[in-house]
């Protein structure tokens, strides 16, 4: 059997998670190092993009980290075309998460990574992606087992 190569959307949450974090052994920080060494394809659309560098500023990331990532995802990254009709509202409570949730639909994503609980709450598994928080995905990424199964 032939393995899938994993395709992942990322939530603003766990860009943010990843940049700010000051521990060198943070999994968010981890993932965005193997999305790096292409390990797995980071998936985005240019709506996500957007809210991603507008998040990065608001939460005070530094410029030039901020920057390095948004060069590296329009280089690196997988550009999903979204159309208006694509974006369907499923997330009431936050709009902005419905970019998410399209993208990962229409990119054909194996996961999303979110710590957003909006999200979580669609269930494990949302039109055929796999709702997964920063760790988990890092043990797809790896093939590991999560020790908490």
């Amino acid at each position: 059997m032939i393995e899938q190569r994993l395709r992942a959307v990322f939530d603003t949450n766990v860009i943010i998670a990843a940049l700010k974090s000051k521990n060198p052994r943070s999994p968010t920080r981890e993932l965005l190092t193997r999305w790096k060494n292409r390990e797995f394809d980071l998936l985005y659309a240019a709506d996500l993009r957007v809210e991603y560098a507008e998040k990065l500023a608001a939460r005070q990331v530094e410029q030039n980290e901020a920057a390095v990532f948004l060069d590296r995802l329009a280089r690196q990254g997988h550009l999903v075309p979204l159309t208006k009709d694509d974006v369907v509202s499923r997330v009431p409570a936050d709009p902005d998460d419905d970019i998410v949730l399209a993208c990962a639909v229409v990119g054909q994503a194996t996961h999303l990574v979110t710590y957003d609980p909006h999200i979580h709450a669609l269930g494990e598994v949302y039109q055929g992606v796999c709702i997964l928080d920063g760790l988990h995905f890092l043990y797809a990424v790896r093939g590991d087992v999560s020790p908490i199964s």
